[in-house]
């Protein structure tokens, strides 16, 4: 029996290394790996050994005879992958492989020896996944050691902060974060913030090259009339709210409307919608932080309608997000009128099959009780605020290419907008405002054209928040490449202090054994 790709697929290819046999793809050195939504076995050509199983950081992968209910349709989506398609004119498999010769197509990873021998120190600004996965790379050479300053006082960023409570093997790569924090090489320094307990010259002069990793903390901003008023807020806060992130622990959100909005239609869109309709029951024991949890079970919210400027076949979310919505309890509904001009043409399979099932969740029939609207081609306008200037509705316009321009407005007492992320500068470094990027060449910061020595940027500060947790595991391999590159070429400048001085303001915290 082959192994089936589930829904918390975090992409970050562990299992492509453990296959024996080449029959997961894409790999990482594959055009399609960059933009694919998870990771696909080739039931054909899948052995069922099972090193995949053990290999996978969040127990995405099982035998096809033990999918977990609700998780069934992933089976023809992995077959769907490998699929010829005779509208797109493939008569091959997408990923063929070579039965005779499975064994040496496998890509395997054997970590270089460096050409070094004294010790290297490299320090690493944030603990998220993509700072994680970069110490680990590191970490491999045993000259090397790291010192990971975290402005939180819990570790792990995106990974703690950033998954729903109830996306619960997602959350497993947390433990494999705690594996890597474990390594005696490696020190984490919590409550730690650059500039306010460390500078970059102390930065500088401690380590032989740091590494930037702090992710895109900031929303894009909806520029629409109103978008301040109050009961308006980002999905970002309301996630790092039912997270118990210490940055929105003080926000609260008014439950108290039968309605709500979401602007955007990405995966977190879909979290919080969940989140917001799915029941405080299912939620009790997970992560979510208590306040919040105690919020939900009072909650008024019955409609959360996820809006989207385009029609269904350009939706951002994925179709393993989508699958886990609907077969999982919650009602998800769309609108015919959506699917009126829609064209297949042009889709892969899986694209295809996502289309196909935002046309069985159509309807022109009213809904009652909890549920979550996915609405097509709705363009914001402006907020609609009730007398005393607070939201009460959302006034967006028709974007569907045939019939008439409309506009209209939704009822909602809480809309959370969900449109992207922005990565913040950092002082002493150049940044890309257009892009809100730090400028890089394969991970090598550079300014004007030219390589700012020793230092380095990885994650969503270095290629924009696209991708899932797993796909910084390729994006820091790349940094650490070049680092490490620049290390055995004498490219990198030699420590002026100890790497070992702590910073001195205040009572520090320093994580010696990774705890949750």
């Amino acid at each position: 029996m082959p192994h089936v790709v589930t829904q918390s697929c975090c992409g970050d290819a562990s299992c492509v290394y453990a296959c024996p046999v080449n029959c997961i793809h894409p790999t990482p050195d594959e055009p399609d790996f960059a933009t694919s939504e998870m990771l696909y076995i080739d039931p054909t050509t899948c052995v069922d050994c099972g090193a995949c199983v053990s290999a996978c950081p969040v127990g995405a992968i099982v035998p096809s005879h033990r999918i977990p209910l609700g998780q069934e349709r992933f089976a023809d989506i992995n077959a769907l992958a490998y699929a010829a398609d005779g509208q797109l004119g493939l008569t091959d498999a997408r990923f063929p492989v070579d039965p005779v010769q499975r064994l040496p197509l496998a890509p395997i990873e054997h970590p270089r020896a460096l050409g070094i021998e004294e010790p290297v120190s490299v320090g690493i600004v944030g603990s998220g996944p993509s700072a994680m996965y970069a110490a680990d790379d590191l970490l491999r050479h045993r000259a090397v050691s790291v010192i990971i300053y975290e402005r939180l006082r819990r570790p792990f960023g995106l990974a703690r902060y950033g998954v729903a409570p109830d996306h619960t093997r997602t959350r497993q790569v947390i433990d494999l974060f705690d594996d890597i924090a474990r390594n005696p090489r490696v020190e984490i320094l919590l409550d730690t913030e650059i500039g306010r307990d460390i500078t970059l010259d102390d930065l500088r002069a401690r380590h032989h090259a740091v590494i930037w990793a702090g992710g895109a903390p900031t929303d894009r901003r909806l520029e629409i009339e109103n978008i301040d008023a109050p009961g308006v807020g980002s999905a970002t806060s309301f996630v790092g709210w039912y997270n118990g992130h210490p940055d929105f622990v003080s926000i609260d959100p008014d439950l108290s409307h039968r309605c709500a909005v979401v602007v955007g239609n990405g995966n977190v869109a879909l979290d919080v919608a969940r989140i917001l309709v799915g029941g405080a029951g299912r939620l009790a024991d997970t992560s979510i932080a208590p306040r919040a949890l105690a919020a939900l079970e009072s909650s008024s919210i019955e409609q959360v309608t996820v809006l989207g400027r385009r029609g269904p076949e350009h939706a951002a979310f994925t179709l393993p997000e989508l699958v886990g919505l609907v077969d999982n309890g919650v009602r998800v509904v769309t609108d015919v009128s959506a699917f009126t001009d829609v064209s297949h043409d042009n889709l892969d399979p899986v694209a295809r099959t996502k289309l196909e099932l935002l046309a069985e969740l159509a309807t022109d029939e009213p809904v009652s009780g909890r549920h979550i609207r996915l609405a097509f081609h709705h363009t914001p306008q402006a907020v609609s605020v009730d007398g005393s200037g607070a939201a009460d509705g959302l006034v967006v316009a028709n974007s569907q290419r045939t019939g008439p321009s409309t506009t209209t407005t939704l009822p909602a007492g809480l809309i959370l907008t969900s449109v992207g992320y922005r990565g913040q500068p950092v002082p002493g470094l150049p940044f890309d405002a257009a892009r809100a990027l730090i400028p890089h060449d394969a991970g090598r910061v550079v300014d004007d054209g030219r390589r700012v020595p020793g230092m380095y940027v990885t994650g969503w500060i270095k290629r924009g928040p696209s991708g899932f947790i797993g796909t910084n595991k390729t994006d820091s391999g790349e940094t650490v490449a070049s680092l490490l590159a620049d290390l055995e070429a004498g490219l990198l400048p030699r420590p002026t202090r100890g790497s070992k001085r702590r910073p001195t303001r205040g009572s520090r915290a320093t994580l010696v054994r990774a705890g949750r």
